[in-house]
């Protein structure tokens, strides 16, 4: 039934969503039965989508119900400050709608799920007979009626009786409230946290390409992604000692990542997690050896196994489905506002919790949602100011629940009760870690309340490579923690993107003149110099949006975005004359999966923006110098293409796995990475021959503790640099509190 209509039809009832509660004849907002304070029109504004919840609401529907056509305001600013006004009650957000969905160009939407609260009708009370009738039938007769204890006995309707009662229930109360909080106080000191792995190769994952790290565990081995020679392998680790080995798989798995271990313990759900599609084969692999299977049928890009041990639940696109093992008889179980990982069930089967991936923002959240589909809501919603949750997971208990939270560029496990708090709505994570390593995606051992997780110190160093003795070597000693550099044109000036938190810097080409251009919550991915090396392009987004352009002052790093667009924009690059832009969208692993891939250029003086002719299924522009070209990838990264401006036309250059295309500094030559390949190649082909060329590979890394790298750019003379990742990461556990 329509809740308006319901909400109609029975007349005083109230509207509760999550912990809030909205009387329409009061005029009254509660959170966890507190009253909030809300003026009355934005109030009227929330009653009036609550009553069309799940519907589309237009700005017009919503004007003309509460101004007047004839009023003398800014009945669009009116809304807008409305609508915001509601927001900041909820503590609900644009990027991240938990309650009230913008929808651009639309209206507004309400997303959270409504009931509608009935006050109770007294029930009618009983007819007391004061003279009864004897019975009709067999009269049963009284049993003898026990011993009555020494001591003092009040009749049951006396006051002291009820007196009685009261402080009963008044103790039993206190002494619940006690309990749970002395268990609160058991969590609240931190547990000791010891080390399983000692690699420093365990991978970590890269949540800028939904890459999450995974791990699962029979009882007395845990399964996880390992680093060797650039490329991840499936290792196992006993737990008992530490003993590392490898798990041979077939080549189609070449980049293994573990979503799953079946209830028995003897079968791994495994994907290739640096595939270039967002959805990929699963795969079935025994822990006792034996040949992997693929599931026919069937390409996600999470999994995990249903409690029965007979069905996968697997993620596509926003959809989540559930099938037999061998792929058959596949059926839809919900569509979620996002993309689905790190999918766990409840020791009882009853319920699912999922980290979900909001499509334009990236961020991350945990949703929780019954075994059938339905109520599906997001957990936490108003604990972390910036919500950056994932990767949760169940004791086997029940009792706890504990996950993994970012704030401020730092990652700790958290944990919450399994069971909802007797005296709050939803009971407070407790901290399980506080440094000094970033921690990452806790999972529970078989029985018990141990966890296991991956603890990163990440640290990285820029190396250049010397063609000369074939082998890398430090570039600078003040560029260390350095993901991305470029050069300005006339090779006076560097900007690079440090690793640890993506902020933006410039110096110098010898060093000096330092100065950062932007800082958290924003976060860089790529930048260029303009022409005349005054201005820098950035692909970047603050915490909680898209990706988008901005150009930033080179002198003082002022900041302004170049479009107002609903969509995202990625790989920013300028014409020879810095007068536009060409830029493309990002790609279905960082946002937007629905959102057409093409390239585009925009005029900066007009901002009008046109799509590059024939340009469609392609990304990640790259524009010459020169002017005369533009190179840009297929969507799936296995084909360069290059556009001739002049002529209108395009042609395939190569075929591979590629990244990151470069031109060099005659624009004779594109260097790309092949990050796929074994040793993940660094290559670089001739526009005029189409000859493809190896120029280095991990090979060349001569150094013992470097575990994986990443091409970062070109030093002038066209000299490779790459970012190499030093140390990664280890596998840690810890004892909760019984």
């Amino acid at each position: 039934m329509e809740i308006a209509k319901e909400h109609q039809e029975k007349g005083a009832a109230k509207f509760r969503f999550g912990v809030f509660e909205a009387d329409p004849q009061s005029g009254e907002l509660r959170k966890s039965g507190m009253r909030i304070r809300i003026q009355a029109q934005p109030f009227r504004v929330l009653i009036f989508l609550l009553e069309r919840a799940g519907q589309i609401v237009s700005r017009e529907e919503i004007q003309q119900q509460f101004w007047a056509a004839n009023t003398m305001v800014d009945m669009e600013r009116s809304l807008a400050t409305a609508i915001h006004k509601i927001r900041e009650c909820l503590g609900d957000t644009v990027g991240n709608p938990r309650f009230i969905e913008t929808l651009a160009r639309s209206g507004y939407r309400f997303i959270a799920p409504v009931h509608l609260i009935v006050p109770a009708i007294p029930d009618r009370p009983a007819t007391v007979e004061l003279n009864p009738s004897p019975p009709s039938h067999t009269e049963l007769q009284p049993l003898p009626a026990p011993a009555k204890p020494a001591g003092i006995s009040y009749p049951i309707g006396s006051v002291r009786f009820w007196s009685g009662i009261a402080l009963l229930g008044a103790l039993a109360v206190i002494g619940a409230y006690l309990a749970e909080h002395r268990a609160e106080a058991r969590l609240a000191i931190p547990p000791h946290v010891a080390q399983v792995t000692f690699s420093n190769r365990v991978s970590p994952g890269d949540l800028f390409f939904e890459s999450f790290p995974g791990t699962a565990t029979d009882g007395s081995r845990i399964y996880f992604t390992q680093i060797e020679n650039g490329r991840p392998v499936l290792a196992e680790v006993l737990i008992a000692n530490g003993q590392t080995g490898i798990l041979p798989l077939p080549e189609e798995l070449a980049t293994p990542s573990v979503d799953g271990i079946s209830p028995d313990g003897f079968q791994l759900l495994l994907r290739n997690h640096l595939a270039t599609s967002p959805e990929q084969a699963l795969w079935i692999a025994s822990t006792i050896g034996g040949a992997a299977r693929r599931i026919p049928g069937i390409l996600a890009h999470a999994a995990t196994w249903m409690p029965d041990g007979q069905h996968i639940l697997y993620a596509t696109g926003n959809d989540l489905y559930i099938a037999r093992d061998n792929g058959t008889e596949s059926r839809k179980l919900i569509t979620l506002p996002g993309r689905a990982f790190w999918m766990r069930w409840s020791p009882d089967g009853s319920k699912l919790r999922l980290t979900l991936v909001n499509d334009e923002t990236h961020i991350s959240a945990l949703w929780e949602l019954s075994a059938d589909g339905s109520d599906a809501h997001m957990l936490l919603g108003n604990w972390n100011r910036m919500p950056a949750e994932c990767c949760g997971s169940w004791t086997s208990d029940g009792k706890y629940y504990v996950f993994q939270s970012t704030e401020q560029g730092e990652s700790n496990i958290w944990a919450i009760p399994g069971q909802r708090s007797l005296f709050e709505d939803s009971a407070k994570p407790v901290p399980i870690t506080n440094g000094p390593l970033d921690y990452q995606a806790p999972i529970t051992a078989r029985d018990g309340h141990r966890i296991f997780f991956i603890g990163l110190d990440p640290k990285s160093e820029l190396l250049q490579f010397e063609a000369r003795s074939h082998s890398f070597v430090p570039y600078s000693s003040s560029l260390r923690n350095v993901r991305r550099v470029e050069f300005s044109r006339d090779g006076k000036w560097i900007a690079w993107i440090r690793q640890s938190d993506s902020s933006l810097w410039r110096s110098r080409s010898d060093g000096s003149a330092v100065l950062q251009l932007t800082a958290r919550p924003m976060q860089v991915f790529r930048v260029q110099w303009s022409p005349d090396d005054r201005q820098l392009v950035l692909m970047a987004r603050s915490t909680g949006q898209p990706w988008k352009m901005y150009m930033a002052d080179a002198e003082n790093g002022h900041l302004q975005p170049v479009l107002n667009e609903d969509h995202s924009e990625a790989d920013p690059n300028w014409s020879p004359d810095g007068k536009s832009l060409v830029f493309g969208r990002s790609p279905e692993r960082m946002a937007e999966p629905s959102q057409p891939k093409a390239i585009y250029m925009v005029d900066l003086a007009t901002k009008q923006v046109t799509k590059l002719p024939g340009s469609d299924g392609l990304f990640s522009p790259r524009w010459s110098a020169n002017g005369r070209y533009i190179a840009a990838l297929s969507i799936d990264q296995t084909r360069l293409m290059l556009y001739d401006v002049a002529a209108k036309t395009w042609r395939q250059l190569a075929q591979q796995n590629i990244d990151d295309p470069t031109w060099s500094h005659d624009d004779n030559t594109l260097f790309f990475h092949d990050f796929a390949k074994a040793g993940q190649p660094i290559y670089k082909v001739t526009l005029t021959t189409g000859k493809v060329e190896q120029v280095t590979d991990m090979g060349d890394l001569h150094l013992a503790n470097v575990v994986d790298y990443r091409f970062a750019g070109l030093a002038p003379g066209d000299i490779p640099l790459v970012n190499a990742i030093i140390s990664a990461a280890d596998l840690y556990s810890a004892d909760l509190p019984h």
